[in-house]
């Protein structure tokens, strides 16, 4: 289910339940493009049920998929239009259009060329613990998240959210596991990462399936590169790639973590999926967070860092249907 995740934290302040929350989604379903729209974007059932709820609610934890459509309209066929507008116009006219009307031509060619153009769909899973006011989106990518948030924002009055900042930098603490090869209790140091070095240069080495407990990887860190990305292992049950922007990419739940899930239909195996998902990633997020120094608001000194996500177990929300 969860391949990516950006996290992030809810406001504090931020309070609703389940059923208002799926009234509010209501608003913003998903729709196709129109005709001259170059992106549609919307909330559909996570399930795959036509009209089922945009909300489903399992242990508590709340799960929703964000519909992507855009249009494909390849810069090289825009171009292609609006030079035989812009030739139309010399011929007609006996001048040729200057920039600023090549601009005006482009945009009317995309325009004229929208409704013919193929369209291509893509989802994105959202999870949200409402009692750790937790939000976990299914992308690496910040412009996605970003849309993601956008539309929550909008649906949902009061709804705010920050990224998640720790005592420790994601890239300390990758730097600190590669040098000295004793990564915190539970964590495993797999063998892939990247390393990119802070000058002009930027220069980038890469290991891929091989061992980092090596003096050519810690040389590289001594010599000024820094840790973009690294592969870790969690507890032996969940495998994923370290950013430097705390994001956990290419998460994989390794053999034993669906072991003894039962054979049933479509509902309860969506119910069984995402509860055994988001209870992994439920104590492996503040293990995660607890070795980077523990969550803290912006700006404050890693001397006074915020307390550990509390992973005590909660009771389900009612759900709305």
């Amino acid at each position: 289910m969860f391949k990516n995740l950006s996290l992030f934290r809810i406001g504090a302040a931020w309070s609703a339940s389940s059923s208002q929350v799926e009234d509010l989604l209501q608003k913003d379903v998903f729709l196709p493009c129109g005709a001259s729209q170059p992106q549609s974007a919307g909330w559909v059932p996570p399930r795959g049920e036509a009209h089922g709820p945009l909300l489903e609610v399992v242990d508590g934890q709340w799960v929703l998929r964000l519909k992507v459509e855009r249009k494909l309209l390849p810069a090289s066929v825009v171009r292609e239009r609006a030079d035989e507008i812009a030739e139309g116009i010399e011929h007609s006219t006996g001048r040729k259009p200057g920039r600023k009307q090549m601009k005006e031509l482009r945009e009317q060619a995309a325009l004229e060329l929208l409704p013919q153009a193929f369209a291509r769909a893509s989802a994105l899973w959202v999870w949200i613990d409402p009692a750790r006011h937790l939000l976990a989106i299914d992308t690496s990518s910040a412009a996605r998240a970003e849309e993601v948030i956008t539309l929550l924002v909008k649906a949902l009055p009061g709804f705010e959210v920050r990224q998640i900042h720790t005592a420790q930098s994601p890239q300390a603490l990758m730097s600190d596991w590669l040098v000295s090869g004793e990564p915190a209790a539970g964590f495993t140091v797999d063998r892939e990462c990247e390393l990119k070095s802070a000058d002009e240069m930027k220069s980038v080495v890469r290991y891929a399936r091989h061992p980092l407990d090596t003096d050519e990887v810690r040389g590289h860190i001594q010599a000024g590169k820094q840790p973009t990305r690294l592969a870790l292992t969690w507890a032996e049950r969940v495998s994923f790639v370290l950013t430097e922007g705390l994001q956990l990419k290419r998460l994989d739940f390794l053999d034993g973590v669906y072991e003894g899930r039962p054979s049933v239909g479509a509902d309860e195996a969506f119910d069984a999926d995402v509860a055994i998902a988001t209870g992994e990633l439920r104590r492996l997020i503040p293990d995660l967070i607890e070795a980077l120094g523990g969550e803290q608001e912006p700006g404050v000194t890693a001397a006074a860092p915020a307390p550990v996500l509390d992973t005590t177990p909660v009771e389900a929300d009612a759900a709305p249907w």
